[in-house]
């Protein structure tokens, strides 16, 4: 399975990106939604792992511009954040996240998701 990890914060990057490697996964990486909006369009990944708070392009607006895309319109897009507030968590589901997960997160819990998305895609 293809994703795209998106986090504008590199030690937290390379921590998923290695727990998602270790699993099997090809990984294409962004450092905010901008850059994601672009690799999405290059490498079409089958599914989204974004932070929420970053420059340029924060992960509820990258969510939003993503579903406009054919490329993104269906794919799961996994918000992975510190923030727990459940406004903002409606603000994703209003703007197409698929899951969200705060951090530190677990390993396990956010392959478990992944599986569960890969049957779907």
């Amino acid at each position: 399975m293809r994703i795209l990890a998106i986090d504008d914060t590199k030690s937290l990057r390379d921590l998923l990106v290695a727990t998602l490697k270790q699993a099997g996964h090809d990984v294409v990486e962004a450092v905010d939604g901008r850059e994601g909006l672009d690799q999405l369009t290059a490498h079409r990944p089958d599914a989204v792992i974004s932070d929420l708070n970053m420059p340029n392009c924060d992960g509820i607006e990258f969510t939003r511009s993503a579903r406009q895309r054919p490329e993104g319109a269906r794919i799961p897009i996994i918000i992975l954040t510190t923030e727990s507030d459940p406004a903002i968590k409606a603000e994703g589901r209003k703007a197409g996240a698929t899951a969200w997960m705060i951090k530190p997160f677990n390993p396990p819990a956010l392959l478990g998701f992944l599986d569960r998305f890969q049957v779907q895609v």
